[in-house]
């Protein structure tokens, strides 16, 4: 960690520090323009279908282009570690490091979904989040992360010594195997980084390690998307609960999830424009 120090400071060390922060990825060009065409559609939703995802446990759904769903706390405080796909290409999956840089650590309405390289689109659009009072607190915490990766049975292993199977990754994989008919070395490839729906994290101000606090979520709230293309969705209930004390457990209390698609006239979406595939002519300097 930064705040192990081994070396001297130079002499010229004004001259290295102070400089102004420069935004790495001004999102000035993707800025939702089309916000304002989602929230009158969505006002005329018409729920399609629903599933409940078990405590400590992830099931897959699809979405189609066109559609809305939404992650809902039906039970009690629950987090939820969300991945998605293209559903007719999934190699093309959620990104969640090049959303964080285009947006920041916690997502809210408006952000979009980046997928990953060569295709660099929005899968989906985050259309209503009823924890966006929340914003940023003392500690520097807020909710719907995109920093942390999702809990795995290999780091708890490395910390631990022990095999656990219902960590998110698990949960997410299996889900994949069971629904998708995927083969486990398939399905294991392809999870990837989450978007940690209703968790409530940020980094500490001393060592900027990443933390958890309990989740302000209660039955009702919800997280809603717009589907830009089709979309296989996999969600884990996570065996922390609300991640107020731990994670990959067996003893923290949690609660089922909801997933509802919504379906919508397409007629209030005549004027959305959508994200296209990169462009890049992908020579990559070779010549």
């Amino acid at each position: 960690m930064k705040i192990k120090k081994f070396s001297k400071k130079p002499n010229d060390i004004n001259d290295r520090i102070g400089a102004k922060p420069i935004v790495c990825y001004p999102n000035n060009n993707i800025e939702e323009k089309n916000l304002d065409i989602l929230h009158k559609a969505r006002k005329n939703l018409v729920k399609k279908s629903e599933i409940l995802i078990p405590p400590r446990d992830a099931k897959t759904f699809e979405v189609k282009q066109g559609e809305f769903f939404r992650i809902e706390s039906v039970e009690g405080p629950q987090v939820g570690d969300l991945n998605l796909f293209n559903l007719n290409n999934l190699d093309e999956k959620f990104y969640s490091g090049k959303t964080r840089a285009l947006y920041g650590t916690h997502l809210s309405v408006g952000d979009k979904m980046f997928s990953s390289f060569p295709y660099l689109r929005s899968l989906a659009t985050i259309t209503w989040d009823t924890l966006d009072w929340y914003d940023y607190d003392e500690d520097g915490g807020s909710v719907h992360d995109v920093i942390g990766t999702r809990c795995d049975p290999y780091t708890s292993k490395l910390l631990s010594g022990n095999d656990y199977h219902y960590c998110c990754h698990s949960n997410l994989t299996r889900a994949l195997v069971k629904e998708k008919n995927l083969n486990i070395d398939e399905a294991e490839k392809i999870v990837h980084d989450v978007l940690n729906v209703f968790m409530l994290t940020g980094f500490t101000n001393d060592t900027k390690q990443y933390f958890m606090k309990a989740s302000p979520v209660r039955p009702g709230d919800y997280l809603e998307f717009y589907a830009e293309t089709d979309i296989l969705g996999a969600l884990s209930a996570c065996p922390g609960g609300d991640c107020g004390s731990e994670h990959s457990s067996d003893t923290a209390k949690c609660y089922p999830l909801k997933v509802s698609i919504w379906t919508v006239d397409q007629e209030y979406l005549k004027d959305f424009k959508g994200s296209n595939i990169s462009n890049y002519n992908r020579d990559h300097g070779i010549k």
